[in-house]
């Protein structure tokens, strides 16, 4: 075997590895979970869903009304009713500070996480915010993305595996999809805060012209500072595009010197 096929291998499992792992797994794993707690339908819910909710959230950020006994337990979460956010890792994460939501209550201002397959964090909260200013509730965003992510993701999976098992040229271009995987979630997530922006109602307590929310770094809207910045999950897609892009190139000059 050429050394280079070896190498496209080796980087191709590496980042088909962190893609399962964060974000594969436990999105297949929760998929649905939310439609059944807020159906009373828990008794459907699987043991090993519990298990993976739990471990997936140790560390993350709950609401502040989450009584402290009940985080990173699922059916505790559950039985006390508080805010639940999706199980896979979160990718990007923005956060309001307004004078009338003091430090104390709220040190990291009101934070909401955007993950692959839903939200977390002070979702609530942030509804109430956005419908103060006229501003639709934030599941009216990437509703199409939210309902085919789990399957894209898993013919991702497909693709990648196709690309390791098999030394040919034609395996080789579906790999330019987890190479471009940031720039589809930062174009993706610009959109829908473009049309956010762009489209408020007259039912808000405080009436604002349009405009193009913070993608990334701080910003202002009214009397909120805004912070947009990615977070772990957009770190960990960084590294499945650059394996990836470092898969792509060896296979691609393994076949160009087997003439393959």
């Amino acid at each position: 075997m050429h050394p280079s096929f070896l190498k496209a291998k080796i980087f191709a499992t590496i980042a088909l590895l962190i893609l399962i792992v964060a974000f594969v797994f436990p999105i297949i794993t929760f998929h649905g979970t939310l439609n059944k707690i807020h159906a009373g339908e828990e008794k459907d819910i699987s043991p090993l869903t519990y298990k993976v909710w739990d471990f997936y959230n140790q560390g993350m950020y709950k609401s502040t009304t989450t009584p402290k006994e009940a985080h990173n337990n699922l059916q505790k979460m559950i039985d006390t009713s508080s805010e639940l956010g999706v199980a896979s890792l979160p990718i990007w994460a923005v956060s309001l500070e307004a004078p009338n939501y003091p430090k104390e209550a709220f040190p990291e201002g009101i934070p909401v996480f955007f993950h692959f397959d839903g939200f977390s964090g002070e979702v609530h909260e942030m509804n109430t915010i956005n419908h103060y200013i006229g501003m639709d509730p934030m599941w009216r965003g990437g509703i199409l993305e939210r309902e085919i992510g789990a399957y894209a993701l898993l013919f991702l999976v497909l693709f990648m595996i196709y690309f390791i098992a098999y030394d040919k040229k034609i395996t080789a271009y579906p790999m330019l999809v987890p190479i471009v995987l940031p720039l589809l979630f930062i174009a993706d997530y610009a959109y829908w805060l473009y049309w956010f922006g762009h489209n408020l109602h007259d039912w808000g307590a405080f009436n604002i012209k349009p405009f193009m929310p913070t993608v990334f770094g701080d910003g202002k809207v009214a009397q909120f500072v805004t912070h947009s910045y990615p977070t772990i999950g957009f770190y960990l897609i960084v590294a499945i595009s650059l394996f990836s892009l470092l898969a792509f190139f060896s296979k691609m000059k393994a076949l160009k010197e087997t003439n393959s």
